[in-house]
Formats: C-alpha cells, sequence, structure tokens
C-alpha cells in the first residue's frame, strides 16, 4: 500500500449514472452542490415555498453541461427544513432535470425520513441519496429497517463520536454504525466523516484514509462546510479570497483521499468544477508513480483536457529511481519468495 495505493479492494457505487469511489486518481470525485440553502438570493420565501425557477432552472442546466465538459459527475441536494418544500423542491427538480441523482439535505431525522417516503411513493428510489443516517440518531437499526422497507438503495453514513473528536473516534463510531447498516442491502453506502471547522478538516481527510483502508467504502466530507464558516476570510480580505479558500478546499480534498464532497451552493460551481479537475489530473499521476495505471476513461479529467501530457507520461521510461520501479520489484521479489516456500 502506498499513500495513494490501498491493498483493500475499494468498492465503486453507482447512484444513477454517477460512479463514486475507487481507488484515488481512478475517478474524479462525486460532486454533491446544493440549492434552496439558507441566504440563497433565489429563495423568495419558505413559507409557502416560493422561488425564481427561471433562474434556477438555468442553474441546473448549466450544472449539467459543466459535469459533462469537465468530465466530474455531479449529485444535487435539495435543502429542505420542512416536509412542505421537501415536496415542492422535489417536483421542480424532477420537473427541469431527468440527467442528475439527488437527495434532500435536512437536520431532523423526522424530516429525512419525510422525504424517504415520499421518493418511495414516487418510485425513484434509484434517483434519490438518502443524506444521511448520522451518529446522533435515536434508533439507527429502527432507521434503516425503514428505509430497507421504502426501497432506498443509496445511503450516506454519519459517524462521529463527541469524546474522542480525532480521526480514531470516527472510526469507532462508524464500527458501532456498520452493525446496524451491514446486511441491510443498500446498494450504495457512503461514509461522511463529518466536517466541524476548517482546521479540524484534517482530522476528516485522515479519516478518509481510514475508512477506505479498513472498509474499501467511498469516503468524503463536505469542505464547503469549512470553507463558508471561515466567515471572516470574506469579511477581512472579500469575495476574491474567499473563492479562492474555497476552490482551495476542494482541491486539498481531492487529493486527500475524497471519493465524493459537499460543494456548498451551486453559485460556486464554476470554480470548484476547475479546482477538482485540475487536483483530480494530478493525483491521477501521483497514484501513477505508485503503480497504478492511468485512467483508460477518456472523459476522465486527465484524460479530457491533458492527452498531450498523458502520451508523455505513457512513453516514459521506467527508472531505477522511480517509486513505481521499486514496488514492482518488491513484488517480483515477494511473488518469487511465495513460490520457493510453497515448494518445499
Amino acid at each position: 500500500m502506498g499513500l495513494f495505493r490501498f491493498d483493500t479492494p475499494q468498492k465503486v457505487f453507482n447512484i444513477w449514472g454517477a460512479q463514486v469511489g475507487g481507488q484515488p486518481g481512478e475517478r474524479p470525485p462525486l460532486l454533491m452542490f446544493n440549492m434552496f440553502q439558507t441566504k440563497d438570493k433565489l429563495v423568495k420565501k419558505r413559507k409557502p415555498p416560493e422561488w425564481d425557477r427561471e433562474a434556477y432552472t438555468q442553474r441546473v442546466k448549466e450544472i449539467e453541461k459543466l459535469s459533462v465538459e469537465f468530465g466530474i459527475p455531479v449529485l444535487v441536494g435539495l435543502v429542505a427544513p420542512t416536509e412542505e418544500e421537501m415536496i415542492a423542491y422535489t417536483e421542480f427538480f424532477l420537473s427541469v432535470s431527468n440527467k442528475l441523482p439527488f437527495g434532500v439535505d435536512t437536520w431532523t431525522l423526522e424530516a429525512r425520513l419525510a422525504a424517504a417516503r415520499y421518493i418511495s411513493k414516487l418510485g425513484i428510489q434509484k434517483r434519490f441519496n438518502y443524506n444521511s443516517i448520522t451518529a446522533w440518531d435515536p434508533d439507527i437499526p429502527g432507521q434503516v429497517a425503514e428505509l430497507r422497507s421504502l426501497g432506498i438503495r443509496s445511503v450516506i453514513l454519519q459517524p462521529f463520536d463527541m469524546e474522542d473528536k480525532r480521526p480514531s473516534g470516527r472510526m469507532k463510531s462508524l464500527e458501532q454504525m456498520m452493525a446496524s447498516v451491514e446486511g441491510a442491502g443498500f446498494e450504495s453506502v457512503l461514509v461522511d466523516t463529518t466536517v466541524m471547522n476548517l482546521p479540524t478538516h484534517g482530522f476528516c481527510l485522515l479519516a478518509n484514509r481510514m475508512v477506505k483502508e479498513e472498509y474499501g467504502l467511498p469516503a468524503g466530507n463536505a469542505p464547503a462546510n469549512a470553507s463558508y464558516m471561515w466567515t471572516n476570510c470574506l469579511k477581512n480580505w472579500g469575495p476574491e479570497a474567499f473563492r479562492g479558500m474555497d476552490a482551495g478546499m476542494s482541491a486539498l480534498s481531492t487529493v486527500l483521499w475524497s471519493d465524493w464532497m459537499q460543494c456548498g451552493p451551486m453559485t460556486g460551481m464554476r470554480r470548484v468544477f476547475a479546482a477538482v479537475a485540475a487536483a483530480t489530473a494530478i493525483l491521477a499521476v501521483m497514484a501513477w508513480e505508485e503503480g497504478a495505471d492511468l485512467p483508460e476513461d477518456p472523459n476522465h479529467p486527465l484524460n479530457k483536457h491533458w492527452p498531450e501530457e498523458v502520451a508523455i507520461i505513457r512513453g516514459m521510461k521506467e527508472s531505477k529511481g522511480d517509486r513505481a520501479y521499486r514496488i514492482k520489484k518488491e513484488r517480483e521479489k515477494q511473488k518469487a519468495a511465495a513460490a520457493g516456500s510453497g515448494s518445499d
């Protein structure tokens, strides 16, 4: 196992055409952008729900277009604190997009289950990502049982330990949650390593690696939560500084073992797509140096945007100074030793 290579088999899930998971650099992370979030100027009022339908339609069409152009999959999160909003926003989203998977981003267990029941009633469970089963939920086995009965196929697990807020605590919490989820029959299980603030996002990124090493599950979190919580960045240095920092958080997360990430409002989509595409290409090259294959998918950002550089890399000769060369030779020695011991 290298820095960007896991011996543990890595699971790859498909959520309504959006693939997520695998070895680092193998595919770009799944990006989740929000609609109808708090303070969004396109939301005129919430009771009853009223919003700028034309402007939101244009945002959805733009994000579909950018997803294709950059070669990065997208999932849309509908921020809906109440059941009334959830139904209204879901109906609207389904009316303007038939291409993207989606989820309902809400805070209470009651609202999350209400969303799952509504999705089940519509019969579109394949397109829906349940966000999420959390460590704070009072009855996780009961919640899992209801989600199974509703035919929900894709879920996010959000582990956290109030006694141990380091990566080890998240792993202890995840182990407890997995006991309830394993065998439930979900087709996709993503792990959210739970962002609390910007500096301790480092704990989340290290936990990503631990999740992939231990379970092989797609790991990620919400770097946008960290960047948007640093309000003094915008206050002290203005929008340009904030946008750079926010894009940097997405790029950093891409490199450090994030199979998916929550990227905040759609207003930041252009900077995030560009940052993630660049970081994905760099990660693929670093993984290749550790012995991985270069991605074959023509839509992978590395192949899509830097085909000439890919041709140059493929033409490079192995050198005894290369890490990939050393790993290859070490594996050959291990195989030879194993074959020798088997003949005794």
